[in-house]
C-alpha cells in the first residue's frame, strides 16, 4: 500500500513510487521535471520557474541519494530542510513533489545500474570514481518513475548535464534535457547547497574560482589560444589564495571532455577546488 499524497495547499506531496506513477499519468503534458537533492537555492529555483514557464505541469524531486557519493563524502551530512524546501516549491507553484526514501528507490536485492562510460571518467568522474554510475542510475530511475516532457539541469554541474544529455541520447529516452544557465551570488561565486559548510574566511577565498574562470575569459577574448597557458595562469591565481587546494583546473572538449591543446569555441573551462573539507566546482564556456 503507498502512502496517500500529501497536499499542501494545491501542491501534492508524493512518498511513493506506486504513487508518483500514478499520478504522473493525471498530470497535464507537456509535463517539466527538476530532480533536486534538496536544501533548495535560487539556482534551483530557477531551474523550476523555467520547468513553470514551458511546460503544463511541474514535478520537482526532493532525493539525498547515497549512490553518488563516495565512502569519504558527506552524504551524512548534507544539508537537508524539508519544510523549507515544500514551502518554497509552493510558492513557485509546483504541482508534485516527489520526496521517496532510500528504500522507495533503491529496494531490497537493488541491483541494476545505467553507466555512461568515457565521458565519466574525466573531471569529476576522476576525482569521484562511482560518483557518475550513481547520478545516472537514480536520474534513469526517476525519469521513468515521473515520466516528464522535459528535464532541467544547471550548467554549474557542466558534467553531469552533458552525462545526462548522453545517456538520454544513447538509451533513445522519450524527453528533452534542457541546461540552464549557473546561478550567482551578487560577488560571483556560483549558488551551491554546500556554501553552507564556509566558513567566512573560505567564503571569501572561494571567489577566486570565479576570478579564476573570468580570467580564463578574458585570455581567451584577447586571442589566447594555448590551453596549456590559460590552464597555468588559472591554477597561478587560485594558488595565491592560501586557503584553496586544487583538485583540477580544465580546458576541455564540451562534447568528449578531452583537454584541449588549442582552445576553438566553444571549450569548457571547469574547475573543483577545496576549501578546508568543502570542494566547489564551478565552469564557463569559452567562446
Amino acid at each position: 500500500m503507498g502512502i496517500p499524497a500529501l497536499s499542501i495547499l494545491n501542491m501534492k506531496v508524493v512518498e511513493t513510487v506506486d504513487e508518483m506513477k500514478r499520478l504522473s499519468r493525471e498530470l497535464i503534458e507537456p509535463m517539466g521535471f527538476v530532480p533536486t537533492m534538496g536544501y533548495l537555492h535560487e539556482g534551483h529555483l530557477s531551474l523550476v520557474k523555467r520547468a513553470r514557464m514551458e511546460n503544463a505541469s511541474v514535478v520537482v524531486s526532493i532525493f539525498v541519494n547515497p549512490t553518488q557519493f563516495g565512502p569519504k563524502e558527506d552524504f551524512r551530512t548534507y544539508p537537508r530542510d524539508t519544510q523549507r524546501d515544500l514551502a518554497l516549491l509552493e510558492k513557485e507553484k509546483t504541482d508534485v513533489v516527489f520526496m521517496p526514501s532510500e528504500a522507495e528507490i533503491y529496494p531490497d536485492g537493488f541491483n541494476g545500474w545505467v553507466e555512461v562510460s568515457k565521458l565519466t571518467e574525466r573531471l569529476e568522474g576522476a576525482s569521484r570514481p562511482g560518483h557518475f554510475k550513481g547520478v545516472t542510475t537514480v536520474v534513469a530511475k526517476l525519469f521513468n518513475i515521473v515520466g516528464p516532457t522535459k528535464a532541467y539541469f544547471g550548467q554549474k554541474d557542466a558534467q553531469q548535464a552533458i552525462v545526462i544529455n548522453k545517456m538520454v541520447a544513447d538509451l533513445n529516452m522519450n524527453l528533452e534535457v534542457v541546461t540552464c544557465p549557473t546561478v550567482r551570488e551578487p560577488d560571483g561565486l556560483a549558488m551551491s547547497s554546500r556554501n553552507i559548510y564556509l566558513n567566512p574566511e573560505e567564503r571569501q577565498a572561494a571567489l577566486v574560482l570565479y576570478q579564476a574562470l573570468n580570467l580564463a575569459q578574458t585570455l581567451w577574448s584577447q586571442g589566447e589560444k594555448d590551453a596549456k597557458r590559460i590552464r597555468q595562469q588559472m591554477t597561478g591565481l587560485i594558488q595565491e589564495q592560501p586557503l584553496a587546494n586544487i583538485d583540477y583546473v580544465s580546458i576541455a572538449d564540451p562534447k568528449t571532455l578531452k583537454e584541449l591543446e588549442e582552445v576553438s569555441p566553444p571549450a569548457l573551462a571547469s574547475l573543483a577546488v577545496r576549501f578546508g573539507k568543502t570542494r566547489l566546482i564551478d565552469n564557463v564556456v569559452l567562446g
